[in-house]
């Protein structure tokens, strides 16, 4: 009763303090708590609380009440799933030299306590303070849990929570400040983030992290949103890339692969229905911003994976 009050009283403070930017990161940990037959995350009911948990049942109860051709929360699961898979990868080509991997807008992230693919990297954490706080604080309250004990263990190397705010321009120097090694291998995961931003706090995030492919072996892993996603009435969106293959070469990345959700690599057995809305567009030239049966926008998401080293030069 004590851990569940205490998980309670974190969880109330969120409910009333954070804004919108804040909170979805305990909607994204309902997530994969309620895709957890697909994603290993012992501690993603705990970040998530009682209240997105709820909303996110309710959506997917609907769904299945109403046949949807996709369910509610299964894009996030295949997203999770997709940036789990490359960061494997990026990790394995760096053929066991001393790598790290860095979280920007972390959020409730798990990945330094699931993923055994980072047992010999140094993960770094970056987000709002008062985030990183109170998610240290309910997964000590998991970890203090005499039932709970064995299932929240770190698995990473090393675990650095950095306080600061991506959008301002001092948050790479917070980073270096918590042992974050310029020259070593680094993975740079911006998982649903750069939407956020506007179109220059975007971009400096990309030129900072793209400037580093002259020093070390960086693997960059990224969600974009198209235009027309950022469009929709009610959007709390702003940056966007249509063609962020071309983009990012441009800043210095040698090599890019792009993906959509449905993709052979980004479907993971969950976008089994050809007239699902992801299926649909997917069949459509990329150019194209509205569907020509409904008119509707074509709103995509890109999975990109991008990378650089002072050894290859940018594609012209």
């Amino acid at each position: 009763m004590l851990l569940a009050d205490s998980v309670r009283e974190v969880h109330a403070r969120i409910e009333a303090e954070w804004d919108y930017l804040q909170r979805s990161a305990c909607q994204m940990a309902a997530g994969r708590a309620l895709w957890k037959h697909v994603i290993h995350d012992p501690l993603a009911d705990l970040l998530a609380g009682e209240a997105c948990l709820r909303n996110l049942h309710e959506k997917i109860k609907k769904d299945r009440s109403n046949n949807a051709r996709e369910m509610s929360g299964v894009i996030l699961a295949v997203r999770t799933l997709w940036f789990d898979s490359k960061i494997e990868g990026a990790l394995t080509s760096f053929n066991g030299r001393d790598s790290q991997v860095v979280l920007l807008g972390a959020g409730m992230d798990t990945r330094a306590y699931r993923l055994s693919c980072l047992k010999e990297s140094d993960v770094f954490e970056v987000d709002f303070p008062e985030l990183l706080q109170a998610k240290a604080n309910l997964i000590k309250i998991a970890i203090e849990s005499p039932h709970e004990h064995h299932h929240h263990q770190q698995i990473a190397k090393s675990l650095n929570r950095v306080a600061a705010d991506i959008r301002s321009s001092d948050w790479l120097e917070k980073l270096q400040s918590a042992g974050f090694a310029p020259e070593k291998n680094t993975v740079w995961v911006l998982e649903g983030l750069l939407y956020y931003f506007t179109h220059s706090q975007a971009m400096q995030v990309l030129e900072t992290i793209a400037d580093k492919c002259n020093i070390t072996h960086t693997v960059l892993l990224a969600d974009f949103m198209n235009k027309p996603s950022t469009t929709l009435s009610n959007s709390v969106f702003h940056f966007y890339c249509d063609w962020p293959e071309h983009l990012l070469p441009s800043l210095g990345f040698s090599s890019t692969k792009l993906s959509q959700i449905g993709d052979p690599d980004a479907h993971f057995g969950l976008m089994h229905d050809p007239l699902n809305l992801f299926n649909k567009i997917r069949s459509l030239p990329r150019s194209l911003q509205t569907h020509p049966d409904d008119g509707k926008p074509c709103c995509r998401l890109y999975l990109v994976q991008a990378s650089g080293s002072p050894l290859l030069p940018p594609i012209e």
